[in-house]
């Protein structure tokens, strides 16, 4: 039931996330996260209405995501224990400190290369 939980709620973001968030520009998911709607209006000439209207829909889709996590997270509290819930949220906590150290790694990286560009 867990599982099923889990893998619903990320059946549900991470295609919303993928066309949110595509690949190859930016500095991290938080680089992305910032400038999307700036990044679609460069690539599709968007018109400041259109951009407007972007805007509203991944603010939309922000919303709905978060309702999603709250949602799954009560349900899950219903099925595990506070130990278990703990647990998971340890589970969490280190998954999200990963996933930063590898951002910072990239970023380094990336840098280094482009450090290594100016040299020349």
């Amino acid at each position: 039931m867990n599982k099923k939980i889990i893998t619903i709620a990320l059946a549900l973001t991470l295609p919303l996330t993928v066309l949110a968030f595509p690949g190859g520009e930016g500095g991290g998911f938080e680089g992305k996260k910032g400038n999307r709607v700036e990044r679609l209006a460069r690539k599709l000439d968007l018109s400041t209405e259109q951009k407007t209207k972007m805007e509203a829909i991944f603010k939309q889709q922000r919303e709905k995501l978060d309702a999603i996590k709250e949602e799954t997270r009560a349900r899950m509290q219903d099925v595990l224990s506070a130990d278990q819930m703990k647990k998971l949220d340890a589970i969490k906590a280190r998954r999200k400190e990963k996933r930063q150290e590898r951002q910072a790694e990239r970023k380094n990286k990336k840098q280094n290369r482009m450090q290594g560009k100016t040299e020349l």
